[in-house]
């Protein structure tokens, strides 16, 4: 994603949640073609970019295209094995052009995950979607159902092809850690656990609900045609706050930095990263701050156990995920069964 946006985005989040702020409007874009039901959900083709990374095209019926999904293949493929799905931030793979998720080009999961005995599901797409079933299609991002695609139709490509033993777990970071939370709290017989890093997890106020209008916003989409109008009920449907319930007895690990410098801004100068992690990754992550703070309130009532990391610093940046990914791994080879 441009800067310009991602930095109109950040302010525009932080802001939400502190205070009042306008609700993005629609955009134009080109129009959307409409879903066939009749054409079915398949593999349309698997290459192998390496011995152990498998390039997958799926055709979507429920979003009448091709989606790409990259799995990494762990060493011994002589048994069945559990797979964790890897969700995306806003861009969700846009840096690459759409070549691969973000996760591999800007984290080692590549290599952190070589030796761990599960499939790693890394889907390509869904900018700005927040992985969920849009009520209509979009003029700019088009037609989006990706809880129909990644709880209903991939799970069973994956087990199939790459021999999944039916446990599956989810990790995402910003945008993907809430649609991981909602996809978990909807759908709990498909799912073991959640590593979830800098995500906003509740919808019930017009602040937090206007700063998932503003991510979606800055892609150029309007979350209008996601979940309504900030009266509609589907708001509710996918507000993983009022389903904490579903949680209990699942393995759950939630992190955040509270948008002060850390070590990775440290001594870094004043370049264009250093300069993004300060300007738009710091509202970004002290807004997301205050989201994780209050869903950890929701379920300490509930009384529901988490593991819930709060770091005295730390920007809404990649470096700070890949270690997140590192330090929840033990919470989440737990739900994998490993």
């Amino acid at each position: 994603m441009r800067r310009p946006a991602l930095l109109a985005a950040g302010c525009f989040t932080a802001l939400t949640l502190l205070g009042s702020a306008p609700v993005a409007g629609a955009q134009p874009g080109v129009p959307t073609p409409a879903v066939d039901a009749s054409s079915p959900t398949r593999v349309v083709s698997v290459t192998m970019a390496t011995d152990r990374r498998a390039v997958m095209s799926v055709f979507s019926s429920s979003m009448n295209r091709e989606i790409q999904v990259q799995v990494l293949l762990p060493a011994d493929r002589s048994v069945p094995r559990p797979s964790l799905y890897m969700l995306d931030g806003v861009s969700a793979g846009e840096e690459s052009g759409y070549t691969e998720s973000t996760w591999t080009q800007k984290t080692d999961a590549v290599s952190f995950f070589s030796d761990k005995a599960a499939n790693i599901v890394l889907p390509v797409g869904g900018r700005g979607a927040y992985y969920a079933d849009w009520a209509q299609p979009d003029p700019v991002l088009g037609v989006n159902k990706w809880e129909t695609f990644l709880t209903s139709e991939l799970p069973p490509l994956i087990d199939a092809r790459f021999d999944g033993n039916g446990v599956n777990a989810l990790m995402g970071l910003s945008m993907g850690a809430q649609g991981a939370m909602n996809l978990l709290t909807k759908h709990p017989d498909l799912y073991t656990g959640i590593a979830g890093f800098s995500g906003c997890y509740d919808n019930r106020s017009n602040e937090t609900k206007n700063a998932v209008r503003a991510t979606v916003g800055s892609t150029g989409g309007d979350a209008t045609n996601m979940w309504g109008t900030n009266a509609d009920p589907l708001w509710a449907e996918n507000d993983p706050s009022t389903r904490v319930e579903t949680l209990r007895g699942k393995q759950v690990y939630l992190s955040t930095g509270n948008g002060f410098p850390g070590p990775y801004e440290a001594g870094g100068g004043f370049g264009e990263e250093i300069i993004d992690a300060l300007t738009v990754g710091g509202p970004l992550e002290a807004a997301a701050n205050i989201c994780t703070t209050g869903f950890a309130d929701t379920l300490r009532a509930a009384g529901v156990p988490a593991t819930i990391v709060f770091k005295p610093y730390g920007t809404h940046s990649w470096r700070y995920w890949q270690d997140e990914m590192h330090n929840s791994w033990p919470v989440v080879a737990r739900a994998l069964g490993l």
